[in-house]
């Protein structure tokens, strides 16, 4: 039953994914006359006028670019001009340091908050002060303290992660059946081992839901800040090629960033499938 349906569901996102190709490359083929001008003035003018091509690229356009990115990934040929992996890397770096951080801060204190009703009753006023602040709108201030346009990004990074995680992992503690928490009390269990042994194990669930929405989050949030404060990235990237009038380019930036996107977030999923057990 569960193959047949995944099956079935292939072959409909297949048959959408086609449809959304087709569409595409009727809406963007050519729908006038090739025109006749002076060759200087054709330079200047470009395909979308000469040629009567559509000012947004086909899919056969942008396939073929995206051939030409996958054959050199890693090129170098100035501050401008990097290769696309090279612009990815740099985002999944920050990304990752970023959210190690969080990871660090967050889920201990979330540990805190879920197991001491006085520290949430008082952290509670500081959370929901801060958690509704855009990441983005910490980044001037990043940037006048830190002075660094890379490590600005990463706090941003930070910050961003930090609020679903805590907020999970506290909601998660603090759901934790009172029976298992009277039973280990009844053995003499300590407290750090009663965290490690009954409710990290039944809160792993609700953690990593935190962890992979705070993912998310940080990705989002990157490619933003990275607009912002430019040098590298693949959101600097998808800003230059926007400069530089590269719609093909930005298609396929914006392509890659779905993709590392879902692949994050399906390395959590598979996380918190592996930590999920029935009752």
């Amino acid at each position: 039953m569960t193959s047949s349906l995944r099956f079935r569901a292939a072959v409909v996102s297949i048959a959408l994914f086609a449809a959304f190709l087709g569409i595409w490359h009727l809406a963007t083929r050519p729908t006038a006359a090739a025109t006749n001008m002076s060759p200087e003035y054709a330079k200047l003018m470009g395909l979308t006028a000469t040629q009567g091509k559509s000012a947004m690229p086909g899919p056969l356009d942008v396939g073929a670019k995206l051939w030409e990115h996958l054959r050199q990934p890693f090129y170098d040929n100035g501050p401008n001009d990097k290769g696309l992996g090279i612009q990815l890397g740099y985002s999944i770096a920050r990304v990752g340091l970023g959210y190690f951080l969080a990871v660090i801060v967050a889920i201990p204190l979330g540990f805190l908050i879920g197991m001491s009703p006085l520290i949430s009753k008082a952290l509670d006023p500081f959370i929901q002060v801060l958690k509704p602040i855009s990441p983005l709108a910490w980044m001037p201030l990043a940037l006048y303290t830190i002075k660094d346009s890379s490590i600005s990004a990463i706090f941003v990074i930070f910050i961003c992660s930090v609020w679903p995680m805590l907020l999970n992992t506290a909601f998660g503690v603090a759901a934790v059946r009172k029976e298992w928490i009277n039973v280990a009390r009844t053995l003499e269990v300590g407290t750090v081992r009663r965290a490690f042994t009954v409710i990290l194990p039944a809160a792993a669930p609700t953690i990593l839901t935190g962890m992979r929405i705070s993912i998310g989050i940080a990705w989002l949030v990157i490619v933003a800040a990275e607009m912002l404060v430019g040098g590298t990235g693949i959101g600097y990237f998808v800003w230059n090629e926007w400069n530089n009038l590269s719609i093909t380019n930005v298609i396929i930036a914006i392509l890659m960033i779905g993709i590392v996107g879902m692949l994050l977030d399906q390395i959590l999923a598979r996380f918190t499938r592996m930590v999920t057990f029935p009752e």
